[in-house]
């Protein structure tokens, strides 16, 4: 068996783990295509975690260093994609901690470290950005030891080495200096000295679980993970156990293992090394992969359950399949689905009148699967989210969140203000004054239901300037004192369909704040904008201004015209109330009325139908 080691680096959205790994990369002499070399931020290879700046997909990439190989899995520092950090860490035996030399321990080093402690890895910590002016090294140190123990990690394991790095310098060392660093190397050393190779016999059958999933348009569907035990070969028959115990048998049709950043073919692959195999049409995520002979399964991967859902639809606004490639029930519904075989922590239901109800880990989780299919063509309508509600004993049970909160001192009133009404609970307050960064810095941690914070984090930029960082991880399921709280303001909505003039947006526009600039296509219905009162109003935005043989006193002044609000996604799903929908087409992202017409709706809340 050739030297291996699997290790997954952990880390807070943020915190430079792209950027490390991309130094490792780089000053391994790994081979890199002509793209790559140019590129920063090589593993975050999507366009969607390019735009936001974080890690969503887990990816695995290798290095050689003195004869061992390296496996390097990156991690998502998300909770909403806590379903990926849970897969991944299987096939990992250690990890890299890494933690801002600022910041911190973050929520969600806690949420991906804790997961880490549960399989007993061996974990490096790693101070990233030490090159920052306002570093504070020795209380991260103290922060993290305090984490390692409030986590019920042993005296070995808090017992941590500890390395010293800037990603973005690609340097690292056993000590704080930066001056007296070379290179990266130490990394390597540091992984090669504490974290043991993996376990397992070559000469027991055959056991890999597959803990990721890929497509290639010739190979078909790729799965990824780590071979456990014996030893698998190119275009042997091996057998595929589901999870519901069912084994059938299959030929590989390719076998890959990870160099660099690609995948290249081998003939044969032995414990401990993570491959990728092909030739299995309909394998998913967590199922294993034995020999035909003797047939054992592996433990089948658990991940926590969603604690948000969203109803999803066929698009039927008056605008419906003009805009999208993919809009009937059959293309969604097949999507949706087709979505599970990858995404572990998502769950799909169908509704008696053809809707769907899909449950996620968090509003964020969720808005990348409505953002990834908008991208490929589909559209769709979908609801506000809502909260998944446990009954236990007869207690209605609700999520709650812990909410971390680093904000200028001078905004701590408005945002505790804003996070009691939210019916916040502040568990934790310290600050930190020191004088090189110009202003106090104040550390909030709160627990709020997770439905109350529901279209805060928008008010928040707001309330804070942009200046403020909020990120939440999941903390338990509780009684929910009260009622969710409501929407202060109510909609703006288009009286009748037609094309939005400036002559009516003008009129308008001292109403509230309006989403839509002038000549914009509008239906009857259509949230325009968001009225200053906690009521909605039906407004004419596409009227004209009549031509008369009429002179009026203000004839020749021009009109002053508010730049609109424009709704990107997230905003859209912050936003939408209980009796509206968000329209999803690949051009546009709409708010609607569930029920477009005025009269249709007042003649139906009289019912109480409503």
């Amino acid at each position: 068996m050739i030297n291996i080691r699997n290790v997954a680096i952990i880390a807070h959205v943020d915190h430079g783990k792209t950027t490390l790994v991309d130094a490792l990369l780089r000053q391994s002499k790994t081979h890199l295509n002509k793209e790559q070399a140019e590129q920063e931020f090589i593993m975050d290879s999507n366009e969607l975690e390019r735009e936001r700046g974080i890690t969503i997909f887990s990816k695995n990439a290798s290095v050689l260093w003195r004869g061992t190989k390296i496996n390097i899995i990156d991690t998502p520092g998300h909770a909403d994609f806590g379903g990926e950090v849970e897969r991944v860490l299987t096939m990992a035996d250690g990890a890299l901690l890494l933690i801002d030399a600022k910041e911190g321990p973050m929520p969600q080093t806690r949420f991906v470290l804790k997961k880490a402690l549960e399989r007993e890895l061996k974990i490096i910590v790693v101070v990233n950005k030490i090159d920052k002016p306002d570093a504070r090294i020795n209380y991260v140190l103290d922060k993290t030891l305090d984490l390692f123990l409030e986590l019920g990690a042993d005296d070995n394991t808090a017992d941590f080495p500890i390395i010293y790095s800037s990603g973005k310098e690609g340097k690292a060392g056993l000590d704080a200096d930066l001056a007296k660093m070379t290179d990266i190397s130490t990394i390597f050393e540091e992984i090669l000295k504490h974290i043991p190779a993996p376990t397992g016999d070559p000469s027991q059958p055959l056991q890999m679980l597959a803990t990721s999933l890929s497509r290639d348009n010739f190979k078909g569907r790729i799965a990824t993970g780590r071979i456990y035990n014996g030893s698998v070969k190119q275009n042997s028959d091996v057998v595929r156990i589901s999870r519901d115990g069912v084994a059938q048998k299959f030929r590989l049709t390719a076998l890959m293992t990870f160099e660099g950043l690609g995948r290249v073919e081998i003939q044969e692959a032995t414990v401990g090394d993570i491959v990728a195999i092909a030739g299995i049409p309909d394998i998913t995520i967590g199922e294993t992969i034995a020999d035909p002979i003797t047939p054992i399964a592996l433990p089948v991967l658990a991940i926590e359950e969603p604690t948000v859902k969203m109803a999803f639809s066929v698009n039927n606004s008056p605008f419906a399949g003009q805009e999208g490639e993919f809009k009937t029930s059959r293309q969604i519904r097949e999507r949706l689905y087709k979505e599970l075989e990858t995404d572990m922590a998502l769950r799909v239901e169908d509704l008696p009148n053809g809707d769907w109800l899909v449950f996620g880990r968090g509003e964020l989780h969720l808005a990348i699967v409505i953002e990834r299919m908008r991208r490929e063509g589909y559209e769709f309508q979908v609801s506000r989210p809502q909260v998944i509600i446990k009954v236990v004993n007869g207690k209605k049970l609700a999520p709650f969140e812990r909410v971390f909160i680093e904000i200028p001192q001078d905004f701590s009133g408005v945002v505790m203000q804003k996070m009691g009404m939210r019916k916040g609970v502040l568990e934790d307050m310290t600050t930190d004054d020191r004088v090189e960064r110009g202003f106090v810095t104040v550390y909030l941690q709160f627990i709020i239901p997770t439905g109350s914070l529901f279209g805060y984090r928008s008010e928040f930029i707001t309330d804070t300037k942009g200046l403020g960082l909020i990120s939440t991880s999941f903390f338990k399921y509780d009684e929910d004192s009260g009622d969710a709280l409501k929407r202060e303001h109510g909609s703006l909505v288009a009286h009748e369909s037609g094309v939005t003039t400036l002559y009516g947006l003008v009129n308008t526009q001292d109403r509230g704040e309006l989403f839509i600039g002038p000549a914009t296509q509008v239906y009857k219905g259509q949230v325009v904008g968001q009225n200053s009162r906690s009521d909605d109003l039906r407004l004419n935005v596409c009227k004209v201004k009549q031509l008369s043989n009429m002179r009026s006193k203000g004839e020749g002044t021009i009109e002053h015209f508010n730049t609109p609000r424009v709704m990107e996604l997230d905003d859209a799903l912050e936003y939408v109330g209980e009796d509206e929908l968000v329209e999803v087409t690949p051009k546009n992202v709409r708010i609607r009325k569930i029920i477009l017409d005025e009269a249709d709706e007042r003649r139906k809340r009289s019912q109480g139908l409503v």
